[in-house]
């Protein structure tokens, strides 16, 4: 039987691996975490960036005077498609794209066959609901990222982090919350 001198230091090295571990383990789950959720976010930015040309092109058929926002639209439908950069370069895009479409939303009030077109308020109903998706992946991507930060920015998981790489994420935010919002569906 090992003397007690040897047993009590042999289970206080064993106690601290194990919570290392335990604390490396949780950020890799948390990395993990919030890469699924960035890429959630990317899945519904691509799903809008699809659904944007019908909107453009049904519009078009309606408002030919209004070329000049519909080609601003598509050009910057073009950019935000391909920039996966980081979250803030892709913020910076995506808040002038949903600036762009917004205008184009609140044009379309001045159309009174194009708002009571069942193509386009069906696409306007969907891309409603594909901007709720987007701010819901949104929202769920910056709560994990919340989660890493904290758990970088923390002791004792910060030495953790440091030693083995983690560091902390960009939030995927819009400057004006107002531009958040998603377009107004009058059926």
């Amino acid at each position: 039987m090992p003397p007690v001198a040897l047993v009590f230091p042999a289970a206080v090295i064993i106690f601290i691996l194990l919570c290392i571990v335990a604390m490396y383990n949780g950020l890799v789950r948390i990395r993990n975490h919030c890469d699924e959720a960035w890429a959630d976010v990317e899945t519904e930015l691509k799903r809008r960036y699809d659904l944007i040309p019908n909107v453009v092109n049904t519009v078009k058929s309606y408002a030919a005077h209004e070329r000049e926002l519909l080609e601003q639209i598509v050009r910057l439908r073009e950019e935000c498609a391909q920039n996966w950069g980081s979250p803030s370069q892709q913020a910076d895009s995506e808040q002038r794209l949903q600036s762009a479409l917004h205008g184009l939303l609140a044009r379309v009030e001045n159309y009174p066959d194009l708002k009571a077109s069942a193509n386009f308020l069906a696409l306007q109903e969907e891309l409603a609901n594909t901007e709720n998706r987007i701010q819901a992946a949104r929202r769920f991507y910056n709560g994990n990222v919340r989660d890493n930060n904290n758990r970088v920015q923390t002791f004792p998981s910060a030495i953790i982090a440091g030693m083995f790489g983690f560091t902390e994420r960009e939030y995927f935010k819009l400057e004006e919350p107002a531009m958040a919002e998603p377009p107004a569906v009058s059926l």
